[in-house]
């Protein structure tokens, strides 16, 4: 995702969706919420007063309210600070952005009734005034479902829950409380009887992604009048950008029972500095951050219903500085790619062509067993081809060929099939048998080049293992 583009699509969410002045805010009777600018201690300039299904809580100054039944078709972002009521809707004004640099502290209250059954982050049960209990997000989201009022609050944050949590924590009823409801059980993978549809079966032709999953409706409609027979969904990482209210087992099974090829898109660190959602720039840290991703790429798609052998592109974005970032862009790939073949998955990347591409090129023969199994790169200049021209490769190269190659070709346009109309990269792929290849027996383990280099003999400054020359950036797509 260029600067460019997310800085547009942050201007124009901002248009969109942009907070009703503090004093002004409020949601239809029904849904029971008001916002009176009052902040804890009855000062406007503390923060916004909402009023939302029986709990009164209290929001930062800067926060938007949106509420979502007024508008269905708003963007569950999770790069500006938020206050979301309701159940999500369409989300038709999710723009471009897939990745998120300044990821935010955001909260999206629901009731229990109709809100998904979500298996792309954890759900725990808590009660409103109580201390939450403390859950691991890999993707930096939490669910936590509120017993006495009946309500689903999911937060997501920057680096740390704390901020966003206190906000629950100091939430109080407006009514006597209920007795507790039961915890909610942890979304089961939907598997009807016989086996389950493959959701990967080898493919050959035009897929899109879209920056939150679309609802089944938009689904059925582009299978129907659309030229794609493939779908990106990103099921996580701690720089995803928009929230994935539709993205379900049972909307994983749907889609592969439908024929869908589905590119499963792990948001990982990023190269660029952010404590919330960068990476290491010392590739020993990068391998560790990598292996870590792989831990929780694999935790989402199980619980997504997604068998061992599929398929998980790691979505690394554009950067500009080889001399800095090559190293442990390699070495953070490679090791999420080491981790998966051990947790019986197999590996994908899905870089630009000017920067992640040439990278893991460069280093290709250093580590072959390490590499990606798939390359998905995006090169926006409008070839629906996997040449090695087009994936930014050197000329004749043996590397990733036979059904292992992906190219995005053109990105952030809407386009329109069947009356729904998306906001979609587009991609040509050329995916062959997902089968995973045997991940060697500890201690046989494939090394990677942070590995390798950590164990080799010094070696001068201008022979460096991984350090690739900086190189000019030609034209790229959004990785």
């Amino acid at each position: 995702m260029l600067p460019s583009h997310m800085m547009l699509s942050c201007l124009l969410g901002a248009a969109l969706l942009a907070p009703v002045p503090i004093g002004t805010a409020q949601a239809p009777a029904g849904h029971g919420a008001t916002a009176d600018g009052r902040g804890a201690d009855g000062r406007g300039a503390d923060g916004r007063t909402v009023d939302y299904r029986g709990l009164r809580l209290t929001v930062p100054a800067g926060w938007r309210v949106v509420d979502l039944d007024r508008n269905p078709e708003a963007c569950l972002r999770l790069d500006l600070p938020t206050l979301y009521l309701g159940h999500a809707g369409t989300q038709g004004e999710c723009g471009a952005a897939r990745a998120a640099a300044p990821r935010a502290d955001t909260l999206h209250l629901e009731p229990f009734d109709g809100a998904p059954p979500r298996a792309d982050i954890p759900t725990v049960g808590a009660d409103e005034g109580d201390p939450l209990p403390k859950v691991r997000g890999d993707s930096n989201e939490i669910r936590y479902a509120l017993r006495r009022a009946g309500v689903m609050a999911t937060v997501s944050y920057a680096s740390t829950p704390e901020a966003v949590r206190a906000v629950l924590t100091r939430a109080r009823a407006l009514t006597p409380p209920a007795a507790p409801g039961p915890a909610p059980a942890e979304p089961a993978v939907a598997v009807g009887p016989g086996p389950r549809p493959a959701a990967q079966e080898p493919f050959t032709g035009e897929g899109f992604d879209a920056c939150t999953a679309p609802t089944q409706r938009a689904m059925n409609a582009w299978r129907a009048n659309s030229p794609f027979g493939a779908v990106g969904i990103y099921i996580g990482g701690r720089a995803r950008a928009c929230a994935q209210p539709q993205l379900t087992a049972a909307w994983v099974t749907r889609q592969a029972e439908a024929g869908w090829h589905l590119m499963p898109i792990w948001v990982g660190p990023q190269p660029w500095h952010s404590s919330g959602t960068g990476l290491s720039t010392d590739p020993s840290e990068a391998n560790e951050q990598g292996s870590e991703a792989a831990e929780g790429a694999a935790q989402a798609a199980a619980a997504l219903g997604l068998d061992e052998g599929a398929v998980l592109y790691n979505d690394l974005e554009n950067y500009s500085d080889r001399a800095t970032w090559d190293a442990p862009v390699v070495a953070y790939l490679t090791a999420w790619t080491v981790r998966l073949h051990e947790l019986g998955y197999r590996a994908a990347a899905y870089v630009s062509a000017s920067s992640g591409a040439k990278a893991l090129s460069a280093h290709y023969a250093q580590a072959p067993e390490a590499m990606p199994d798939a390359l998905w790169v995006a090169r926006w200049n409008g070839s629906a081809s996997v040449a090695d021209a087009d994936m930014g490769l050197p000329e004749g190269t043996r590397q990733w060929t036979g059904g292992r190659r992906a190219h995005q070709f053109r990105g952030d346009h809407d386009a329109t099939y069947g009356d729904v109309t998306m906001n979609i990269d587009r991609s040509w792929l050329d995916i062959g048998d997902p089968a995973p290849e045997k991940a060697p027996k500890a201690p046989a383990k494939a090394q990677t080049p942070a590995e390798a280099q950590a164990k080799a003999p010094v070696k001068a400054p201008n022979q460096a293992p991984l350090k690739a020359p900086k190189a000019t950036q030609g034209a790229a797509g959004r990785a």
